[in-house]
């Protein structure tokens, strides 16, 4: 579904140029979660952006689908990321917009009539269990439900992939489950191939089927999840173990749970 060969990126900056990615090589199978994490300065954003077209690599190639991200025009790069929905960490909602609004906005700007567009939005408002929240402004929602919106938004085109984009760092961890659960619904009710990046182990550990460990724009690690936490091999995935069970103990101590 998703092929990422041998993707380098580098950015000019005053100081001289920084190779943010570095022969990056991947690929995700139709139907699969998939995780990319790795700690700040790793690469992880720009991979996405690279991912989506918002960046374009120095060398090697993205296919998503039939789709060769890297070397399409504007106006079919345009088309192709109608298959491609991101969700984000803050949101990004139209404050000034419903919740139906909110959803029903890529549809618009695509073109679709409004019994087509009210269908759709009501559709996908049942499937983040949103239905009575269509009249509400984000004002009004909690960080959960406003993640849920962002979702809602991210499918309303019907796309194959769906990227999120440290989707849960802003979430407490029982909202941040709940999310979860609904991304793995979502997987499994549309065969939808999704990709999560983040800094957060418990997500790709309760979440994902397999992942990648990015360290300073390489690939270290990677393959099926529960392989490498029982059996971690770079010293980024241990790091990352280490911390996390670091966090877990002191959440118990103090009487809070993780995810």
């Amino acid at each position: 579904m998703i092929t990422v060969k041998n993707v380098s990126k580098t950015f000019n900056t005053p100081t001289g140029k920084v190779e943010v990615l570095k022969d990056i090589h991947f690929k995700v199978d139709k139907g699969d979660i998939f995780g990319i994490i790795g700690f700040s300065g790793a690469g992880k954003s720009t991979l996405i952006r690279c991912l989506n077209g918002l960046e374009k690599p120095n060398s090697g190639d993205i296919l998503i689908g039939e789709n060769e991200i890297t070397k399409l025009n504007r106006k079919e790069l345009r088309s192709a990321r109608k298959k491609i929905g991101m969700i984000f960490q803050q949101f990004n909602l139209f404050d000034s917009r419903t919740v139906y609004e909110n959803i029903a906005f890529p549809l618009e700007i695509s073109g679709y009539k409004k019994d087509k567009i009210k269908n759709r939005v009501e559709e996908i408002l049942e499937l983040v269990e949103l239905s009575e929240k269509r009249d509400s402004y984000p004002l009004q929602l909690s960080g959960g439900q406003k993640q849920r919106v962002g979702i809602a938004r991210a499918l309303a085109n019907e796309p194959d992939v769906l990227l999120s984009d440290e989707a849960t760092s802003a979430l407490d961890p029982q909202t941040t489950f709940s999310i979860l659960e609904l991304l793995k619904n979502i997987n499994q009710k549309l065969n939808l191939t999704i990709v999560i990046i983040t800094h957060e182990l418990d997500v790709l550990r309760y979440c994902t089927n397999n992942m990648v460990v990015l360290e300073d724009g390489h690939i270290v690690e990677r393959g099926n999840t529960e392989n490498l936490f029982l059996n971690p091999k770079s010293d980024t995935l241990k790091r990352f173990i280490n911390i996390t069970e670091g966090i877990q103990k002191s959440r118990k101590f103090s009487g809070g749970e993780g995810i």
